[in-house]
């Protein structure tokens, strides 16, 4: 019986009770949970129902907990049903029916954990979308590793997800790459705004190397700005891939003045009737929708601003059939939250349905207890590149999604190249890897999980916990994709790594010297078969390997 087994049971019951009281049924929710109490004694799961619904049909709280408890004692594979407290239910399962979920997670296989909770909302994620002036920094890195495991999530509840990166080729940005370029061509310092960096270098002799004459055309910096861009573009799309993130669009900033969809954006929002014309240029009135002031979308000169384009690149996601756009910024992007929810309204969008605005915060490396401020490479910034060359991928991804991306993070390089268990990514790695040593050794000794086994032998306390753990896993991910949090997914690996090597360490596998293979052998086998399943369909949504050896 799956945690989502006993809730609905538990939702049954009560439906039962309120039906044969002649009370209002109706007040029940949709679905219900249950939690693990934080005290074993208390039982294996516990519920709030009753309290949640006793006011609004007018009953005792304990009473109609104490009628539930009865009603769910019925129910094949509770053991008992208690009342505690003020109304709270708590439960404990029978042992066959605990232990019969190693089938359930082993025949889902890759499915297990996955739901439709989302199914029918296509959803647009945009993530990184750094402009391309020089490699991918550390910001961008952690963008790079929680953005695409939001994507995993929500797919894996069964969303429509399209990854998009956005970027320009023009700009003040642009211009002064271009520069930046130009001078390291001819050998000149780096003008005063200008890129610094070995990579400015890199990419200069690049461009001369495929335009030898360059340097003689009548315009070199438009080369420059052309070919530089290409050549760096083309860098981060490999960078981000040795990452393991592909994006399924990259999308140019100017294909949007190409097409004429800032005409079409202002028309539309002209239409909705919040576009204004003063001191000679064009205005959103976006004050209307709780916006600090009204944003220029046409300056006096006639050129577009950047939040015409903004208004733009919306619009056409919308137009594209996408129900919800998801933007994953950074922490110096926290202003843009009001204008973007004000803009989306002045679409005639729902701004708190259409439109999400993730901010991520710093993040900060360190070695020896001291920050690592500079790149071989960039120059005044950390990369992706220095990171992996650090770390490896499968670290830097998981360090980057184990927390919360409202707070900053200090990413401690020794930590994280650590083969111990003070290692997270090493810690979870390493459980996987053990159980995929022993069921190597199991095959070796021509030990089989067999078709099926008895559930009821799975009655260890180490077993019940792990059976618990694993139960866990289904809503660990829809609630980790819901409130867009992938560390949860880290967070829980990690507890369940615990789990099982207390289980391993208490409850021997597979047998001794001459000893044979018995059926609880066997069943042991299946709840490590399980376990395993989960730690590969955990790691695989953060986009971190499960190595079969370490």
């Amino acid at each position: 019986m799956t945690p989502a087994d006993l809730a609905a049971a538990i939702l049954d019951a009560a439906r039962a009770v309120l039906t044969e009281r002649g009370l209002d049924a109706s007040v029940l929710p949709g679905s219900t949970s249950v939690e693990r109490p934080r005290n074993p004694e208390h039982g294996d799961y516990a519920s709030t129902l009753a309290l949640q619904v006793a006011k609004k049909v007018g009953a005792n709280p304990r009473e109609l907990a104490t009628a539930i408890a009865g009603q769910l004692e019925r129910v094949d594979g509770v053991k008992a049903a208690e009342v505690a407290g003020p109304g709270f239910l708590n439960i404990r399962l029978d042992p066959a029916a605990a232990g019969r979920l190693a089938r359930v997670v082993v025949e889902a296989g890759h499915g297990y954990g996955r739901s439709t909770t989302l199914a029918g909302e296509r959803i647009n994620l945009e993530f990184v979308s750094a402009n391309p002036t020089g490699p991918i920094h550390i910001g961008g890195v952690r963008w790079a590793a929680v953005g695409d495991a939001l994507a995993r999530l929500l797919r894996a509840v069964g969303a429509e997800v399209g990854t998009e990166y956005y970027f320009n080729d023009a700009g003040a940005q642009i211009d002064r790459f271009a520069k930046s370029l130009l001078a390291a061509a001819k050998g000149e310092p780096t003008p005063e705004d200008g890129y610094g960096g070995a990579y400015i270098n890199d990419i200069a002799r690049a461009v001369l190397a495929k335009r030898p004459d360059t340097l003689t055309t009548p315009d070199p910096q438009e080369i420059f700005r052309v070919e530089g861009i290409a050549l760096m573009f083309n860098e981060i799309k490999e960078s981000l891939a040795e990452f393991g993130v592909r994006f399924d669009r990259y999308f140019n900033e100017k294909d949007l003045h190409d097409r004429g969809e800032l005409d079409t954006a202002l028309d539309r929002l002209r239409e909705q009737g919040h576009v204004y014309e003063a001191e000679g240029a064009t205005w959103l009135r976006t004050t209307e929708f709780g916006d600090d002031k009204d944003r220029v979308l046409r300056k006096s000169d006639g050129s577009w601003t950047y939040f015409a384009a903004d208004c733009a690149y919306y619009l056409d996601k919308r137009e594209r059939g996408f129900d919800r756009a998801v933007l994953m910024l950074g922490a110096d992007h926290h202003g843009y939250i009001g204008r973007m929810k004000a803009m989306a309204a002045c679409f005639g969008d729902d701004p708190d349905r259409n439109l999400e605005i993730l901010i991520g915060q710093m993040v900060n490396l360190v070695r020896e207890g001291q920050p690592v401020r500079m790149s071989k490479r960039a120059g005044t910034v950390v990369t992706m590149e220095d990171l992996v060359d650090a770390i490896g991928v499968d670290a830097a991804r998981y360090a980057l999604a184990r927390y919360s991306v409202d707070s900053p993070i200090d990413i401690d390089l020794d930590l994280w190249t650590r083969r111990s268990n003070d290692n997270p990514v090493f810690y979870v790695q390493y459980a996987h890897a053990r159980i995929a040593s022993l069921l190597r050794n199991a095959a070796e000794l021509g030990i089989t999980r067999g078709d099926d086994f008895d559930p009821g032998l799975l009655s260890h306390e180490r077993e019940n916990d792990l059976l618990k753990a694993l139960g866990e896993f289904p809503g660990i991910v829809a609630s980790a994709a819901e409130l867009r949090e992938p560390h949860r997914v880290a967070r829980y690996l990690e507890e369940l790594a615990t789990a099982y090597h207390k289980f391993y360490e208490a409850c021997r596998v597979l047998p001794r010297g001459d000893e044979e293979a018995t059926d609880l052998t066997r069943a042991r086998l299946w709840l490590v078969e399980a376990t395993r399943t989960v730690f590969a369909n955990g790691l695989d949504l953060l986009g971190v390997t499960a190595p079969e050896r370490m």
